[in-house]
């Protein structure tokens, strides 16, 4: 119904984002991985979008990567995986490790994913395996997708940081976010969390 939706940012969390379309504000689901890639509030947005209807609710689920909607869309074909697991899924590994994982019949890696256990990924392996060459990118994708996949790791090792440091997840994630744009693309883990600590 919705292919993507394009408008103001006003409100944000690591599980949605508010987008003010034509005067309408439209509460999106996003998976966590996208919170630290959304621009500052007041920015214009555009999140390619999802709309899943089901018996007792409708919902938007909203992605920064028109593959990765793509991708969730077709997690939502697999047996036993619904919307929010595969949100999840997207959430918590990169297209690259899941296609990886597929491809490799790495139950594990799968497994890392809250909510998934080892027969879903299981089942998530056998009935994805003939179809992950569609959205496998192309080789000259795969090193700036490994590249994210460290960024993204040494964004989540800096959060784990700043809460055992004592301050709340939303005052992290804040402080990370404000640091992330004004630092060069592979910052270490180090460098990253003294730029976030002069945020908070």
């Amino acid at each position: 119904m919705y292919a993507y939706i394009k408008g103001i940012l006003v409100e944000c969390s690591v599980n949605f984002a508010i987008i003010d379309a034509g005067g309408v504000g439209y509460k999106i689901l996003i998976p966590a991985s996208a919170y630290n890639r959304l621009p500052q509030i007041h920015s214009e947005v555009l999140l390619h979008t999802s709309f899943v209807v089901r018996e007792l609710s409708q919902t938007i689920f909203g992605f920064i990567q028109k593959e990765e909607r793509d991708f969730y869309e077709a997690l939502l074909l697999v047996t036993g995986i619904g919307p929010k697991t595969a949100l999840a899924i997207i959430g918590h590994l990169s297209l690259h490790e899941i296609k990886v994982a597929i491809g490799s019949d790495d139950v594990t890696t799968l497994c890392r994913v809250p909510g998934l256990g080892k027969k879903g990924a299981e089942r998530l392996i056998m009935e994805m395996r003939d179809k992950v060459s569609l959205y496998c990118p192309a080789s000259s994708e795969v090193s700036h997708a490994l590249r994210s996949d460290l960024g993204k790791q040494n964004v989540s090792d800096a959060l784990s940081a700043l809460i055992n440091l004592g301050y709340t997840q939303v005052t992290a994630q804040k402080a990370i976010k404000k640091s992330l744009k004004d630092l060069p693309e592979g910052i270490d883990v180090a460098a990253l969390i003294a730029f976030a600590l002069k945020h908070v």
